[in-house]
Parts: structure tokens; C-alpha cells; sequence
């Protein structure tokens, strides 16, 4: 039959080949794997119940705190590497974009370049090929070990650098002015070569304070510190203390931790002396990037914050109920594996021995045949085997011919499918507490207030960084609008296709005429839906609807006497890209950030989001709303803990601006940390307990299921065609699966089927025999002798 595999036959000669293949041939499978897994997968779930929730400690200052400390030190960071890297571009694009003539003198070039930067202090123009000084202004420039011939050159400016000597501390930034090109006297010098244009270059040099530090969250002192741990400059917000004599080693710990970690990117954080029920927490962070690319990279700063924190009380362990968790898994694990041994795997091992004997028995003939069907065949187990046992002891007696077909009454007592259910129910007994209800943390005692507090702080600073941002932009677009009043439309096309190509965070600039229609366009196709004419200058946004949100910062551009486009009514609008912002907003451990309008709907976010949707939660968006102290004010910041469906989690919501081109949009910067992320006992507790019970629950459907389908369900099925078989049924045909116990039981029993046929048909054919008339008697005795 095409697709069943070959049956055994009972013929004599070559049966004793076949059913000793048959005896030696290996077992794949079986019984044995799904209950050895199902026990030693327990025990294995029972030794990471104890190793995970053994290792959760509470302690008096939880791991949460330290790394919220950590995190603020590292955006604080971030905030002034970011502010001295924009001030070094903007002095080199300054020098670049200057365009010095044959009049020009050195002091006017100077004059008209410190003039372009409020923070520049005092400024200094060197000439590149003999290091003399040609100009000065303002404050004394600290030129010592300045080379202007080392510093310029074919390769670009030299970053930034720090000078501590005098009475301050203050920060040169550098920039390459290039001279028109001049012909020399070949005669001169006698060198033919001197007579082509030469390009000469001027140094500038401006000295700035350090950019400006902000210290957030009350009681917290920020500090920045040079590569020798000297303080360059503090900041403190509410009632912020001084280090006590106990921790001031603190800040050269935290410079030797930063040079240890090789500066790029690293932070990390300390832990100070208890005082009055208090204790110092330190972060501290490089002002270096992770990429090595930045201005900042080679100043060696460090940004240390700390401030004191409540003591916790006395510590939590969880290592007595690990304990006590895994020791009832382990005898659920033991207790279940030895009913199943005793019930399943041994008597279905009896099983196949006594099938495999019954079968030996019913196709050889001999004194061991008989022997091995004088054996009777012990009934083990319960339903399916003790059925299968009780039909080859009635196949048995059948062969011997002691007994015909018995009619076995159908049995619907409790069988092997009831016993995997118990062991099931006993493994969800266990796993089902663990998942649901044990170990749950009270999220109103399991947030420490400064973990809060520290959510609240660096959500400020987000904000401040996206102002930064947003203001920068707004600079730069006011600089350019400046440089186009009084040009042609072919002269203001080619500022604002260099600007374009500087900016990288502008995808569009456009000059809108006094009837709200572009003018002038570079860059890609505006998003704008909104068509008017602004007054004034500063950011917004320029649609309310549409895939992307289009923010834009835009400029009056002055009056001047060129021509049609030259000014008067005319605004430079500056796109942002709003992927360009999307990347300034992610920050490790502070989960989703999201920038809304004053409508509270998104305008940007670390996470995928849709434009202009509302605020994930209901409870996000009255946090947001809870920011607006007062109408037509800037706001405050606030957090708290908020609870979902998906879990509690920490939120703050802070004004975008207090001041500054957006400080009337009323923008919002929302945050959202999943409390499960943080490094608190009480979550760390139920998450690990979760897994337990999870993972136990996991192995007992998998590996009783895996039972049920290798086993109980070949043994269920294998019941019912014994019973027929002992009832008389020769017709059914057996046809084995597997390569187990389960198939080598089957294929026993179709070789029982196959001798009890043959004897069937040869006892029906003697019957007819003896049934026919005999031949006359001398016809008998006259074929004698024939014989």
C-alpha cells in the first residue's frame, strides 16, 4: 500500500531474522527524554530562581539613585561639550565667511569680527607666517605657547584650548581669516615662483568665559573640573551644600576614574560619607565624546555633580524566599518525575518486553516459544498500560489456544492524560503566584523620592539642550538674514546655498515676499501649510497637520538699498529638519522623550511617533498640563509616578524655555521611564520572580506536552487497537509510527495479528476439509501402495 511502511510477516523461514532486526533494533525517543527533561528543566528553573532573586539586596542607597546621578552628571556634560563645540564653529565659520580686501587693516578685521560674537572677551589677529601679533582688543589674549604657523595650515583650525594661568580661567577658540591673493616682485628674492599669487592666511584667536553652568534639581552643585581635579567653575541650585571635609577627595577620585576610563564618553558615579541620616552621592561624567571627533575632546574636563541623600532603611533580602520557592519547585520536579517513572515510563517499558516476547512466541516454534508463552503477562500502571496489559494477556492465552477473542468492556476510568493535567496543574500551582501575585511592588514606596527628583532634573536639562538647539538655529538664521539685506537675488541665492550646505540642520531656506508667497527657494520642497507673513523674528512652526512636523526659524531681513529682494517686508524662513532634533533627544535611562506644542500634541520624540498625535496616556498629558503655573507664563517643571497598563512609570514634564526665541510657544518637554527599568530591589524582585514563574510554567507545558504527544496519545491509541485486537478484530492493520516504545509495542502486536490470522484461516480450512465426503474405502486402500 503506497506511502504505509512494510509490515512484518509471520512466514517461518525468514521470521526469526526479522524479529531478532526487530529486537535490536534502537529506540529513538520515548518515554524516557520528555520526563528527564521535564525533571532536570525544574531543577534548572529551581537554580535560577535562587541565583536571581538571591543577588536582590536592597540597599541604603539604591543602585537607582547612584546611576540618576550618574545620568545628570552625563547630560550636564553633554550640555557643555555641545555649547563648546557650536562656539568653536561658529568662530571658524565667523573667520571663513569674512571677506578681507587689499584696504582692510588688521584692526578692522578684528574689530568687525569680535564684533559679530557677544561672548567674545578680547580677541587677537596673528600673522600666520612670522607668529606676530598684528591686532588686539578687549582683554588681554594669553598668546603664551600659541604657534599660529602649527595651528593653521591646509588641515583646518585647532581646536579649542583651556588656559587656567592669570586670574581666570578662559577659552581660546581659533579661526583661519584668508587674504586675497597678492603677486610679489619675482626680482625681490630671485625666485620665479614668487611671482604667482600668493594666498596668506591671518589667525584669529578670541578668548570667551567658559560656557555658562547650570546646576538642577534642589540641593545638587555642579561643578566642572580641569584634568588636575581643579574647579573651573560651580553652580548650585536650592538649599546645595558644600562637600563636607569627609568627602573632599571626591572630585580628584572623580577626574583619576575619568583618566582611568580614557575620558571618551565615560561616567560613573560615587558614594560619600553618612552624615545625619544623610549620604553624599556623586556623578560624575567626561566632557569628551564617545566618537573622539568633537572640539572638547582634548580639554581634559570633568563634570562632577553631587548632593546628599535620606539614608534607606534597614535592607530587603530576598534570598529566604528564593530559597523556599525553589525547594517546592524542585519537589514538584522530583514528586511529579517519579509518579510518572512509576506509572507511565515503566510499565510501557514492561509493555514492550512483554509484547516483544508474545510476538517471538507467535511466529517461531520450539521449547522457547512455549516458554515464552507460558509466561503470563503482568498487568503494571494504570489506564492505557494496565489496558494494554490485560489485552496481551487475553492475546497470549489466544495463542496457546486456551481461551477465543474476549470482549474487553470499555474502561472511561481516569488515564495517563489525567496525570500529565495534575502534573500541570501542580507546576501552575507554583508558576501561576510567582507570575501574579507574589513580590509585587508598591510603587508608591518602592520610587525613592530622588529617583523622581532625578527624572525631574534631567528632563530640564533635555529641555535646556533642545533650546540650545532651537537658538542656535535661530542665530545662525539671523546672521544670514543680516548678510542678505542689500544683495541681488543671484548674490542672496548663493548665501543662502553655502548656508545650506554649512547647516546641516536646515532642510529648507526660503524668503517669503509681503504677500506670504516664496520668493526664493534652496534646499528640498517646504512642508509649510500655513501662508503668512510673521512679524518680528524667533521659531514656530509652519504646519498643523501632515507625516512630518515642520519647525522653523525665521528673520526679518533688514531694510537695504539693493533690489527688489533686498528687505522690507521680506522673511528668511530656516527649516529644521526634525530628525536633526529627533537625534538631540534620546539619553540612556530616561526613557521616552517627547517635545509637544502648546496644544500638547508632538512635535518630536525619541520614539516612533506620529505628528501632531496626542501624548501617549491621559496621565502625560495632565502632567504636561500641570507645568502651566500661570497664563501666559513659561511654566514650571513637575514629575510623578504614573501608573498604566503597562505599568507604573516615572514622568516629569518641564517648559521648553524661560526665556530666549521660544519662550512664547508654550512647548513642552515630556518625559516617560518605565519603573521596571530602574535598578530598585522592589522591581528588580517581582521581575525576576515574574521570570521564575514564567520559565516553570514554559518548561511544564513543554515538556508534558511533549509527553502527551510521543506517549500518551500513541499509548491512548495504541489501547484501543489492542482491546479490538483481543476482541477478535484480524482485519484492522497495525501500522507503527515511531521508532519507540510506543512503535516497537505496535509492531508486536500486528505480528500477533498476523499469526492469529494465519491460524484462523488454517483452522477454517481443516474445518472444510473435515467437512467434505471422504473417498470409498477401497479407492483408499488401492492408492496405499501408490504411496
Amino acid at each position: 500500500m503506497r506511502g504505509r511502511p512494510a509490515l512484518p510477516t509471520v512466514s517461518r523461514a525468514p521470521r526469526r531474522h526479522r524479529t531478532r532486526r526487530r529486537a535490536d533494533m534502537p529506540l529513538l525517543g520515548g518515554v524516557r527524554p520528555p520526563i528527564a527533561s521535564f525533571i532536570v528543566l525544574l531543577l534548572v528553573v529551581a537554580a535560577l530562581t535562587v541565583a536571581g532573586l538571591g543577588s536582590v539586596h536592597g540597599e541604603q542607597v539604591p543602585q537607582a539613585v547612584l546611576g540618576g546621578e550618574q545620568q545628570t552628571a552625563a547630560d550636564i556634560a553633554v550640555s557643555v561639550r555641545t555649547a563648546i563645540d557650536a562656539e568653536a564653529t561658529t568662530v571658524r565659520r565667523t573667520g571663513d565667511s569674512y571677506t578681507v580686501t587689499g584696504r582692510t587693516t588688521p584692526a578692522q578685521v578684528l574689530k568687525s569680527l569680535a564684533a559679530a560674537r557677544k561672548a567674545v572677551l578680547g580677541g587677537a589677529l596673528l600673522d600666520t607666517q612670522s607668529g606676530r601679533v598684528l591686532a588686539t582688543g578687549g582683554e588681554r589674549v594669553p598668546l603664551t605657547g600659541v604657534d599660529a604657523k602649527a595651528l593653521t595650515g591646509d588641515h583646518g583650525t585647532a581646536p579649542p584650548r583651556l588656559v587656567t594661568a592669570g586670574t581666570g580661567q578662559r577659552m581660546l577658540y581659533f579661526a583661519n581669516v584668508t587674504l586675497p591673493a597678492q603677486s610679489v616682485d619675482a626680482n625681490q628674492d630671485q625666485n620665479p615662483d614668487a611671482a604667482l599669487p600668493q594666498r596668506k592666511q591671518w589667525l584669529l584667536v578670541v578668548s570667551e568665559a567658559l560656557p555658562a553652568l547650570t546646576s538642577y534639581g534642589d540641593g545638587r552643585t555642579a561643578q566642572v573640573l580641569d584634568a588636575k581635579g581643579n574647579m573651573l567653575a560651580t553652580a548650585a541650585s536650592g538649599m546645595a551644600q558644600p562637600l563636607d571635609a569627609a568627602d573632599l577627595g571626591i572630585p580628584s577620585a572623580a577626574v583619576d576614574a575619568a583618566v582611568s576610563a580614557h575620558g571618551a564618553g565615560a561616567s560613573g558615579s560615587l558614594l560619600g560619607a553618612t552624615s545625619g541620616g544623610r549620604q553624599t552621592v556623586a556623578g560624575w561624567a567626561s566632557v569628551a565624546s564617545s566618537s573622539g571627533t568633537g572640539d572638547a575632546d582634548r580639554l581634559g574636563l570633568v563634570v562632577l555633580t553631587f548632593r546628599p541623600v535620606p539614608v534607606m532603611g534597614p535592607s530587603v533580602d530576598y534570598s529566604r524566599f528564593a530559597l523556599v520557592a525553589a525547594g517546592v519547585l524542585a519537589g514538584i520536579a522530583l514528586l511529579v518525575g517519579l509518579l510518572l517513572q512509576l506509572t507511565v515510563q515503566r510499565p510501557l517499558l514492561r509493555l514492550y518486553l512483554s509484547a516483544d516476547r508474545l510476538a517471538r512466541g507467535a511466529g517461531e516454534s520450539g521449547p522457547r516459544t512455549a516458554e515464552d508463552l507460558a509466561r503470563p503477562v503482568p498487568v503494571h500502571g494504570l489506564g492505557e498500560p494496565a489496558r494494554i496489559g490485560r489485552a496481551l494477556e487475553s492475546l497470549r492465552r489466544q495463542l496457546l489456544g486456551e481461551s477465543g477473542p474476549e470482549e474487553i468492556p470499555v474502561r472511561r476510568g481516569p488515564g495517563c492524560r489525567a496525570l500529565a493535567v495534575i502534573a500541570m496543574l501542580l507546576v501552575a500551582a507554583w508558576a501561576a503566584p510567582l507570575i501574579f501575585l507574589l513580590n509585587r511592588a508598591d510603587t508608591a514606596t518602592a520610587v525613592p523620592a530622588p529617583v523622581v527628583a532625578d527624572q525631574q532634573a534631567r528632563t530640564e536639562i533635555a529641555a535646556n539642550r533642545i533650546r540650545q538647539s532651537l537658538g542656535e538655529s535661530y542665530t545662525d538664521l539671523s546672521d544670514v538674514a543680516k548678510s542678505l539685506s542689500g544683495t541681488t537675488k543671484a548674490a542672496q541665492t548663493t548665501v543662502l546655498g553655502r548656508t545650506l550646505a554649512d547647516h546641516h540642520h536646515f532642510r529648507s531656506l526660503y524668503l517669503i515676499g509681503r504677500t506670504g508667497a516664496i520668493v526664493l527657494r534652496v534646499g528640498k520642497t517646504p512642508l509649510r501649510t500655513i501662508v503668512h507673513v510673521p512679524g518680528g523674528s524667533g521659531i514656530t512652526t509652519v504646519n498643523t497637520s501632515g507625516r512630518i512636523p515642520a519647525i522653523a526659524a525665521y528673520a526679518q531681513i533688514p531694510v537695504g538699498k539693493g533690489g527688489a529682494l533686498a528687505g522690507g517686508g521680506v522673511v528668511l524662513f530656516g527649516e529644521i529638519d526634525v530628525n536633526a532634533l529627533n537625534s538631540e533627544l534620546p539619553r540612556p535611562k530616561l526613557g521616552g522623550v517627547w517635545v509637544t506644542d502648546a496644544n500638547y500634541k508632538v512635535l518630536a520624540a525619541s520614539i516612533g511617533y506620529r505628528a501632531f498625535e496626542a501624548l501617549p496616556g491621559s496621565g502625560l498629558t495632565r502632567l504636561a498640563t500641570s507645568t502651566q503655573s500661570a497664563p501666559g507664563t513659561a511654566g514650571t517643571a513637575t514629575s510623578a509616578v504614573l501608573h498604566s497598563s503597562s505599568g507604573p512609570s516615572v514622568a516629569a514634564a518641564a517648559p521648553l524655555a524661560q526665556s530666549g526665541p521660544t519662550v512664547g510657544l508654550g512647548w513642552r518637554v515630556v518625559t516617560a521611564e518605565p519603573a521596571a527599568a530602574l535598578q530598585l530591589p522592589a522591581f528588580q524582585a517581582e521581575q525576576r520572580t515574574m521570570l521564575a514563574g514564567v520559565l516553570g510554567l514554559t518548561v511544564g507545558v513543554a515538556c508534558l506536552g511533549w509527553l502527551h504527544i510521543v506517549v500518551i496519545r500513541p499509548l491512548r491509541t495504541m489501547a484501543v487497537l489492542a482491546e479490538r485486537l483481543a476482541g477478535g478484530d484480524r482485519r484492522t492493520v497495525l501500522y507503527p509510527v515511531n521508532h519507540d516504545e510506543a512503535g516497537s509495542v505496535t509492531r508486536s502486536l500486528e505480528l500477533i495479528r498476523q499469526a492469529l490470522a494465519e491460524r484462523g484461516r488454517g483452522s477454517r480450512s481443516g474445518h472444510a476439509s473435515a467437512a467434505q465426503p471422504g473417498p470409498p474405502a477401497q479407492s483408499r486402500h488401492t492408492s496405499a501402495p501408490q504411496r
